[in-house]
């Protein structure tokens, strides 16, 4: 069975065809999936979607492009949105989407900071671990990392180095692969995947902004994985599956009631 670490199930993209897309998801092996909010205004959409469907578990935080319009009193209801979650099935598996992007113009990189430390602070209070936005960002995410220490998580999307991967690991911390590593230009990416330890790579699909070449679906991206580090009939699903129930661990198992025995990250097999 697989995990997806990463899918934004709850946008309005998906409203006509969410039931089709789980149904998709189980047919090819999904057995859960990571359900990330990007605002305030989605935490009630993220509930309602990990409540409704099985398997899906949330996480909460604000995302970095979504700074702009968020103010301090976001913060707070993050803060207070935990807190009045029960313990048991409605609670979250980690804190995100965070983090930081300076791959857009004008990045407003002081107000993404403060909110991605504010959130860091959150996520130690509550022993979550965090689900990172990293884009064009690698070196100062690794920076407040070091100094807000958090109980890993994953760096979703990772595009930077074998030496800015092995930071991350060295901090606790699960690489996220999707459907950039499918396209033909990606041979740095595959190559990467291919050389990490495979305890420290996750499979996600960030439906639906990341589609793979083929549109095919999670299952190729690990059957990519598994070629290209030569697990010729034993697809990379069974490495990252442990990761995925490792990095969100036992909190993903009592907050979900679903095989997520692990802390945020690996898909299982």
């Amino acid at each position: 069975m697989l995990v997806d670490t990463h899918c934004h199930l709850a946008a309005a993209a998906f409203a006509d065809d969410r039931d089709a897309v789980l149904a998709a998801a189980a047919a090819a092996s999904v057995s859960a999936i990571v359900v990330p909010a990007v605002d305030v205004a989605s935490f009630t959409a993220v509930h309602a979607c990990c409540q409704r469907y099985p398997g899906c578990v949330a996480a909460y935080g604000i995302h970095p492009l979504a700074v702009q319009h968020a103010s301090d009193a976001d913060l707070g209801h993050l803060q207070k949105w935990l807190q009045q979650l029960p313990a048991g099935s409605d609670r979250p598996v980690a804190i995100g989407e965070i983090g930081l992007d300076l791959f857009i113009a004008d990045p407003a990189l002081d107000r993404q900071e403060h909110f991605f430390i504010e959130q860091l602070k959150i996520a130690r209070a509550c022993d979550l671990p965090v689900l990172l936005h990293v884009r064009r960002a690698v070196d100062r995410v690794l920076k407040q990392l070091r100094r807000i220490r958090v109980r890993g998580g994953i760096a979703h999307a990772f595009n930077g180095s074998r030496q800015q991967a092995d930071e991350f690991i060295k901090l606790g911390f699960k690489l996220g692969f999707g459907g950039a590593m499918t396209y033909s230009g990606s041979t740095r990416i595959r190559r990467l995947a291919a050389s990490l330890p495979l305890q420290a790579i996750v499979l996600e699909t960030d439906a639906p902004d990341m589609p793979p070449a083929w549109l095919a679906g999670g299952e190729e991206c690990a059957r990519r994985v598994a070629a290209d580090r030569c697990l010729v009939g034993r697809p990379a699903r069974h490495g990252c599956r442990r990761s995925g129930r490792r990095d969100f661990g036992q909190r993903a198992r009592s907050s979900a009631s679903v095989a997520f025995d692990w802390p945020i990250g690996y898909v299982s097999a």
